[in-house]
């Protein structure tokens, strides 16, 4: 049924989903599916449970499997842009909470609390082994996954871009400042500010 609402998302929008459209597209009666579901709301909560268990569950066996801390966050920025090209058509939804019911963005809220805490220790364990320079790493989680997330809102299917280049180049641009060595990096940053 999630797959089914996705569907309809990509189609044509939040306006397209409906339950006659789902039972259409899932090939059953509309009486049958009112039994289970009686609102677009409701199909927008299943379509919410799907997508961030899934996503939660992918994060987490990603990070218990992968040792490195580097690793891992390169990981973790792949999955990432692979989210949010996925779930492009119906992410703005969940984000902005039109036509969500209220119990369905509350849990959003609460749930997107917990996925942010999983960045967290990602980027908190990639600046001990120097990755990353350190910082706040809330700040940087929540920066890292703002990029990430907003890939959902310019990717195009028809541009030759692909999830992996998107995930390359997040993270260069993530780890630039390790390009140099650690005194080149300071004398770099000597003269930018000095050019300012």
């Amino acid at each position: 049924m999630a797959d089914a609402v996705a569907a309809l998302f990509a189609e044509g929008g939040y306006e397209a989903v409906s339950v006659v459209g789902t039972a259409d597209k899932l090939g059953v009666s509309r009486a049958t599916l009112y039994r289970t579901v009686s609102t677009r709301e409701d199909l927008l909560g299943i379509l919410f449970e799907r997508s961030t268990s899934d996503l939660t569950q992918r994060a987490t066996a990603l990070i218990a499997s992968i040792d490195d801390p580097a690793e891992r966050l390169t990981a973790m920025i792949r999955l990432q842009a692979e989210a949010a090209v996925n779930m492009r058509s119906y992410l703005g939804v969940f984000f902005g909470g039109v036509g969500v019911p209220a119990d369905v963005y509350a849990r959003w809220h609460s749930w997107s609390r917990q996925y942010e805490k999983l960045w967290v220790g990602v980027v908190s364990d990639t600046m001990e082994v120097g990755y990353l320079d350190k910082g706040n790493p809330v700040v940087i989680a929540r920066l890292i996954l703002g990029m990430m997330i907003w890939v959902s809102r310019w990717y195009r299917p028809g541009e030759d871009i692909s999830i992996e280049e998107i995930a390359e180049t997040a993270t260069h641009l993530v780890r630039v400042g390790h390009a140099a060595s650690p005194a080149q990096s300071a004398s770099t940053r000597k003269r930018a500010r000095g050019q300012r």
